[in-house]
């Protein structure tokens, strides 16, 4: 059986992430990708690995577009300007996609890729991810371990406001953005104090 005309890996992967970011990562199952665009779900083993290779590719989707989101915040920045720029793009990519940015966050490390080839696309582009982060602190001179502690706290910053964000946490009526902010400007100027 050949592969329906016009369905390709990117057309099932923004589809998935359509899903994802509308109604949640538990609702892309192949049933529901398959309805959304118009096919049999065994017209997606033309491109997927199951549900698990579909997963598994949508994190490195995901992760391949945050990377570029951040990767264009930091361009011609530096320093304070630069770690609020990313800490911005960061939040608001996971504003803008929720159940995308979802996928993300279980990609390299629960060992879900059959495909060797995805699990490196994966591993690629988290290191990517990591390099990113660690070349905007890098500045400060610091060993190569201490950046990778400072880089760790700095994404759990990140990564903790918009999941709380997401969760409905943030009730008071405070400007968020304003509260990101402020996290972000304690962490670097107190890492600064602390290298």
């Amino acid at each position: 059986m050949s592969p329906r005309a016009g369905l390709d890996l990117q057309t099932i992967l923004e589809a998935a992430a359509a899903i994802a970011d509308k109604k949640g990562m538990q609702e892309v199952t192949l049933a529901s990708l398959s309805q959304t665009l118009g096919v049999r779900s065994p017209s997606l083993y033309n491109h997927i690995n199951g549900l698990n290779g579909l997963r598994c590719k949508l994190a490195v989707f995901g992760l391949n577009r945050l990377n570029d989101r951040l990767m264009r915040a930091a361009v011609g920045r530096s320093g304070e300007d630069a770690v609020l720029a990313v800490g911005q793009a960061y939040i608001g990519f996971a504003r803008q996609h929720p159940g995308l940015y979802e996928a993300t966050l279980s990609s390299v490390h629960d060992g879900a890729s059959e495909d060797a080839e995805t699990a490196a696309e994966l591993r690629e582009v988290s290191d990517e991810l990591v390099a990113l982060m660690i070349q905007l602190i890098r500045g400060e001179a610091l060993e190569e371990e201490e950046a990778i502690h400072l880089v760790r706290g700095l994404r759990s910053i990140m990564h903790g406001f918009a999941s709380l964000e997401l969760a409905g946490g943030f009730g008071m009526p405070v400007k968020l953005d304003d509260s990101i902010n402020k996290a972000l400007i304690a962490y670097w100027r107190g890492m600064k104090n602390y290298a």
